[in-house]
């Protein structure tokens, strides 16, 4: 008898842009991604999502433009390459209001808010979806996203991680250690809403950030919320080993997710965490036949509306180079760049022989990540990449909301009958929907230092008068 698998968790890879990352399918007939600003497109996506059981809605973000490319950037406004591209948080905030159980997943970089204004807005999210709250942590590898904030370009790459770690170090003090658990107590008889000496300064130090605090939030159910993260260098995956509930690969094949998996259980055990406290995702994207003749049929369409040269402008924007002027044959190997480090990585492994042209990186974007099939071929497919290391699926769009609709129609009846996905959600927060445990951070995460470490700095330190039954005398 064969061993049981466990389920494969479930996330409708998003992003509040006409074009996302297959670029030009706004274009198809189907395609709704062209009402990105209207709300009724999400919340139905979201309703749809959730019926489905989907573990989570996981929304990119950029707060710049991906760069030039032909030589300026007015290509990447023609084609609705991530610009125009809204807000993930105000949306994750109505998303909220309509749904009850899925997971709400925003990207915000460290550069485009201070930690004391992400932390508040992250627990408010949290209060008032009820604990399901998540934020993917990056650091922006777009110059004009750091000339948007007041910087003259991009911060070098292992200087962003610096920068990311004090960044979710204040964070986590804000969120873990300036309320004490039973510092609320909401007593209208006594009118005492929170305990003064369980409520806590942070005077928070260090080489970009001053805070002071309190948190001006109560905690929340998960307190810290849900940490994605989605770099994938070196020094991204050591981020993400240290502090990440879940990180997603932009992976060509399972060879390249069985060695970044079995580099990322290593690099948890080095930062004293244990083995499967980070959830690993693929993106990958669907096309669903229940023929053969069909999938050929349904990818052919697409490929008519699939604009490479988006592609390329996208990840040439990532990568910190204009690919536009170049010849699709021209290589990549000498191509050095203080941006997306991991996806040039990525693409050089795409391809037998290391040898990748920019012809190819764009072919290893469109179809590396494509899984064409019946619904049997599909999960046959996903259980090839569950054996290489992958928790879940990031499952990435052509168009919106057809590609949804064909997954949950084909491909999860074929997933729930073998056990890989769920009929029912767990109850409880997100983080306990995804391990299966409480709602807060392990106490081997290292946000878990901060509890309880600021009592010195209470409120109630502060005081002059004399205090009894908790109020001044």
């Amino acid at each position: 008898m064969a061993a049981t698998r466990p389920r494969l968790l479930l996330s409708g890879f998003l992003m509040n842009t006409p074009s996302h990352i297959l670029g030009g399918q706004w274009r198809h007939p189907q395609a709704q991604q062209h009402r990105f600003n209207e709300l009724s497109l999400w919340t139905d996506l979201a309703r749809q999502l959730e019926d489905a059981k989907f573990d989570n809605m996981f929304f990119a973000d950029v707060v710049g433009l991906y760069g030039n490319h032909e030589g300026g950037w007015a290509s990447m406004v023609r084609k609705g390459m991530q610009v125009p591209a809204h807000d993930p948080l105000v949306l994750c905030s109505a998303l909220a209001a309509v749904t009850s159980e899925i997971g709400l997943a925003m990207t915000s970089s460290v550069i485009q808010s201070d930690p004391f204004q992400l932390a508040r807005q992250m627990s408010t999210l949290d209060h008032i979806s009820g604990g399901r709250a998540a934020w993917n942590v990056v650091t922006s590898v777009l110059e004009n996203s750091h000339r948007n904030f007041g910087a003259d370009g991009l911060t070098a790459h292992d200087d962003r991680y610096d920068w990311a770690d004090e960044y979710v170090e204040a964070a986590y003090k804000l969120w873990e250690g300036s309320w004490e658990d039973d510092a609320v107590l909401a007593d209208k008889e006594r009118g005492i809403f929170a305990d003064p000496a369980k409520v806590n300064k942070i005077h928070h130090r260090g080489t970009r950030y001053s805070i002071e605090g309190p948190h001006l939030a109560t905690p929340s159910p998960q307190r810290t919320p849900f940490l994605f993260q989605a770099g994938s260098s070196t020094r991204g995956r050591r981020f993400a080993a240290t502090h990440a509930e879940a990180t997603f690969l932009f992976a060509p094949h399972t060879d390249y997710v069985r060695k970044q998996a079995a580099g990322i259980r290593a690099l948890e055990a080095e930062a004293g965490r244990t083995p499967g406290d980070v959830k690993i995702f693929a993106g990958l994207s669907f096309i669903v036949g229940s023929t053969e003749a069909e999938v050929r049929r349904k990818e052919a369409e697409y490929d008519e509306y699939l604009d490479l040269h988006a592609i390329i402008a996208h990840i040439g924007g990532g990568i910190g180079v204009d690919l536009g002027g170049l010849p699709l044959d021209t290589p990549l190997g000498d191509v050095s760049t203080e941006g997306a480090r991991g996806v040039l990585e990525a693409a050089i492994a795409s391809v037998p022989g290391g040898k990748p042209t920019v012809g190819d990186l764009a072919r290893y974007r469109a179809k590396a990540q494509q899984i064409a099939g019946t619904p049997e071929q599909i999960v046959d497919e996903l259980e090839r990449w569950q054996d290489a290391g992958i928790d879940g699926v990031n499952v990435m769009n052509q168009i919106l909301p057809g590609s949804y609709t064909e997954f949950i129609d084909g491909v999860l009846p074929e997933l729930r009958k073998r056990g890989l996905a769920q009929t029912e959600y767990r109850p409880g927060t997100l983080r306990e929907k995804f391990f299966g445990r409480g709602p807060r951070l392990e106490p081997t995460h290292p946000a878990a230092r901060f509890r309880g470490t600021f009592g010195a700095n209470s409120a109630a330190a502060t005081e002059r008068v004399p205090v009894r039954d908790g109020l001044p005398a």
